[in-house]
């Protein structure tokens, strides 16, 4: 079994990798400052032996003997990265140059959490990997974007130069359960609101579409590009069923039974019109394709934001 090295691991997806990892028997290095998270989402792994949580920076180089590394350190949502916009694109050029000088050091194998947010408002839909994108450098969401481009660049450039073994994932809108109930992503923020019959808040028309993908078709996803030999990506990683925001909003007051009102204010800068993932490469190479649509997907989700604002 492997030693595995997880940055932003205690975070939604880091956690539910980690729970996943080790119930294949691997070893599990959990780096993390709980920046955006709480040890709550690990606190379940916390006395399994072959589980290790480190509180630290991805920023600060640490040396570690690992196999493997998947790097998720980073906020992916835009109330949390655009909180200190500098302290999140170095969070993605430091990190992605710590973690692939851990790999050189060790010979390990790093997998680039990078995100659909590379082809910024995107003039190709839906997007494919050979899509350069349509991103603004100068924009309040560029700290992110352009930061993982350049954590792209470096991971490529890692390996040219020093033949260090990488892999690429661009991942789509995911959710499920362990969000937090603050993070301002749009699904997290319309259960929340629509258990407590709050006002849905609809930025724009709500024509805009996404696609969403559930949390453990994303981690096994994550887990086969690690495992395939011979294969850089960068791959697309998400779910290809296009709703638009309006339409989730209906689904979940549907879905909780709310009593709330859908509302619409201004949509925000560089918010982009359409996101929809062409996946035909990872189902050809990565023999991968979600599997949870997404009505069972939000029921679970309600399930769990229940427990956490009703209790």
């Amino acid at each position: 079994m492997s030693r595995i090295l997880i940055t932003g691991g205690a975070g939604f997806l880091g956690s539910h990798l980690s729970e996943y990892l080790l119930k294949k028997g691997h070893e599990i290095l959990c780096l993390d400052n709980l920046f955006t998270c709480t040890k709550k989402n690990i606190r379940h792994l916390m006395d399994n032996y072959r589980f290790e949580f480190i509180l630290h920076d991805v920023r600060q180089f640490r040396n570690f003997k690992v196999d493997q590394i998947y790097n998720l350190a980073c906020p992916a949502s835009p109330i949390y990265y655009q909180l200190d916009p500098v302290e999140t694109i170095n969070t993605n050029v430091m990190g992605a140059i710590n973690v692939l000088e851990i790999a050189r050091e060790c010979k390990a194998r790093v997998l680039q959490a990078s995100t659909s947010e590379v082809y910024g408002d995107p003039k190709i839909h839906p997007q494919p990997e050979s899509y350069y994108g349509n991103v603004n450098p100068i924009g309040i969401r560029s700290c992110y974007d352009e930061g993982k481009r350049v954590a792209e660049t470096l991971m490529m450039d890692y390996h040219r130069q020093y033949l260090v073994d990488v892999r690429i994932a661009r991942i789509f809108n995911t959710y499920g359960p362990g969000m937090a109930e603050n993070d301002g992503r749009v699904i997290s923020n319309f259960i929340t609101q629509a258990l407590k019959n709050e006002d849905i808040t609809v930025y724009g028309e709500g024509t805009q579409t996404r696609s969403f993908c559930y949390a453990s078709d994303m981690i096994t996803g994550l887990i086969t590009l690690m495992g395939k030999n011979n294969f850089l990506g960068p791959v697309n990683l998400g779910n290809p069923s296009e709703f638009t925001i309006l339409e989730l909003a209906e689904k979940v007051i549907k879905l909780t039974k709310s009593r709330s009102r859908i509302v619409h204010k201004s949509l925000p800068q560089d918010d982009p019109v359409q996101r929809k993932p062409d996946i035909t490469l990872a189902k050809k190479v990565l023999n991968w394709k979600p599997k949870v649509n997404l009505e069972d997907g939000l029921k679970e989700t309600i399930s769990y934001f229940k427990k956490l604002i009703l209790k």
